[in-house]
């Protein structure tokens, strides 16, 4: 492992090349990203319909061992996702390697095409495909979905937190591991936690309330009431959580204005 002051360097120049890939490659990246983890959900689900109900909260760790797989996939193979980027743009700009509106314009870019990756696979790979459309697996969706729909915004918000808490430190880790197996382990047990734990993850929200929604039991009043405070705890934990206190925890400079 890369030491935490190496780690914090890495944070930042990843943050200020990922500002500087072309429009189309963020496209790419990013619908990259939201298909990689809604894919990660689709298996969560696939795996954990037929023993919810036995099984309980055991049954929720054995989805969480199969979730990470997206987060691999997208910082191993290439991929662009927003949750992530919130810690690393984060870091770029607490060291004046980008100005805010470089965080911002690029959020939202990445934001809009793991919204895109999303519905892919929410629409084609799960609806028209008949993985989310029946029995126990149906059941399962409409369940998670009204689950986090249903969830006071305060609740939705300080769920983001957590959540992107641990992706945040997932890439943190990835960034300072120096093999392939280093990097698959450091992503590995954060994510497999907040998804244990129960976190909302705002791109993976992204997939199952839309696929609910494909299959008439949710709406997209419903998908946005949940969104906004989850994308903002999401910042919140990723930006602040990780980011900030590691740029004042490891004696870097003050933050820009």
């Amino acid at each position: 492992m890369h030491s935490p002051e190496e780690i914090m360097e890495i944070s930042t120049q990843m943050g200020y090349k990922k500002t500087k890939k072309t429009l189309q490659q963020k496209l790419i990246l990013g619908f990259i990203g939201g298909a990689m983890i809604s894919l990660g959900y689709l298996a969560y689900i696939r795996v954990i319909s037929s023993i919810a109900h036995d099984w309980g909260s055991f049954a929720s760790f054995i989805g969480a061992l199969v979730f990470p797989v997206g987060l691999i996939v997208i910082l191993l193979g290439g991929g662009e996702l927003v949750t992530g980027n919130m810690m690393a743009f984060s870091a770029a700009w607490f060291s004046k390697k980008i100005s805010f509106i470089d965080l911002i314009k690029n959020l939202t870019i990445i934001t809009l095409a793991n919204f895109a990756g999303a519905l892919f696979v929410s629409y084609f790979l799960s609806h028209l495909a008949g993985l989310t459309s029946a029995g126990v697996y149906l059941e399962e969706t409409l369940l998670i979905a009204q689950t986090k729909i249903s969830a006071p915004p305060a609740a939705a918000f300080f769920s983001g937190i957590g959540c992107n808490w641990f992706v945040g430190l997932a890439v943190w880790l990835c960034y300072g591991a120096k093999s392939d197996a280093g990097k698959i382990l450091a992503i590995w047990f954060p994510v497999m936690t907040f998804v244990a734990i129960g976190f909302q993850h705002s791109v993976a929200n992204m997939f199952v309330i839309s696929a609910a929604i494909f299959e008439g039991g949710a709406t997209w009043s419903g998908f946005i009431s949940n969104f906004i405070p989850v994308y903002l705890g999401n910042i919140v934990g990723g930006a602040v959580f990780v980011s900030l206190l590691y740029f004042y925890g490891l004696g870097k400079n003050k933050p820009s204005e």
